[in-house]
């Protein structure tokens, strides 16, 4: 039963770490692997030596951190105002409704908010119907970050909450009966019993969601920028895609890309470590 899983393992995941040399070399297709030059790490530092690496590093920082932030707290605030609510058949309504947008793909929803959010879209008319400029979400450098944090914030904080909405399950009913009892009401009883209860889940996602520091969602960038935004939306990923595919530089996007993945390794490795000390979570 698990020869079928062990030859996946070895054929997709296993058998191609040995591109991983294409970052060492100055890499000719028809040459291959074996047959170009060696040349070290002079792939890295041309990467570190190009004007944008530090744009490229603070922008994926910015978006990745704030998507984190930002889309914990609005799941955890709307679970624990989920969990107040106590018509069954709307609560999953809304809990379905909000779930759904996380199954779709970018690719859709970024052709979507690019008619939602443009000068003539329904988020600008009212703002034009007062007289005042059209917002240019997707084509202003400024602002561009922050839409992205949003929209991600939108598609996705539906499904963060399923994780505290079954904790929230988890608690046991008669600690609101006894509080309710002795006069504590439902603010009281959410700070003192829920999330209390909740708090080491709340501590195990802060801490494995720094593993994805570095990960600010390479399809919904690659979707949404545009040259316009790249000063300030331009990411690691995206980066690797322009110039490890698109413009043929596989050896400056395979060192680019592995230098993300040594990087991502030992966010993991720390946000396991993070969660065995807070929260008492081991995966072995």
């Amino acid at each position: 039963m698990l020869l079928p899983a062990l030859i996946m393992l070895l054929l997709f995941h296993a058998y191609p770490l040995w591109g991983i040399a294409i970052a060492f070399v100055d890499f000719n297709p028809f040459k291959g692997l074996t047959g170009s030059q060696f040349v070290g790490l002079a792939n890295f530092e041309r990467f570190f030596a190009a004007p944008n690496a530090v744009s490229l590093f603070r922008n994926t920082l910015v978006i990745a951190i704030g998507k984190i932030i930002a889309g914990q707290l609005v799941a955890l605030v709307f679970a624990l105002t989920l969990h107040q609510v106590r018509a069954r058949l709307f609560k999953r309504s809304v809990q379905t409704a909000t779930t759904l947008p996380h199954f779709l793909s970018w690719i859709i929803v970024g052709g979507v908010m690019v008619q939602v959010l443009s000068s003539t879209g329904i988020v600008n008319k009212p703002i034009t119907a007062l007289g005042l400029p059209a917002i240019r979400f997707l084509g202003e450098p400024a602002l561009f970050p922050w839409t992205m944090i949003g929209l991600e914030t939108w598609k996705e904080f539906g499904w963060g909450a399923v994780l505290y909405l079954a904790a929230l399950t988890a608690i046991n009913p008669e600690l609101y009966e006894a509080a309710a009892v002795d006069g504590a009401g439902r603010w009281k009883r959410m700070r003192h019993i829920t999330i209390p209860g909740i708090s080491p889940t709340i501590i195990l996602l802060s801490c494995l969601s720094l593993g994805g520091i570095l990960n600010a969602g390479f399809e919904q960038i690659l979707v949404l920028i545009n040259p316009i935004t790249y000063r300030t939306g331009d990411i690691l990923d995206t980066f690797v895609y322009r110039r490890g595919l698109l413009a043929a530089d596989f050896s400056l996007g395979t060192a680019v890309g592995l230098f993300r993945s040594v990087i991502g390794l030992g966010l993991v490795l720390l946000s396991w470590w993070l969660a065995g000390k807070l929260a008492n979570y081991r995966i072995f």
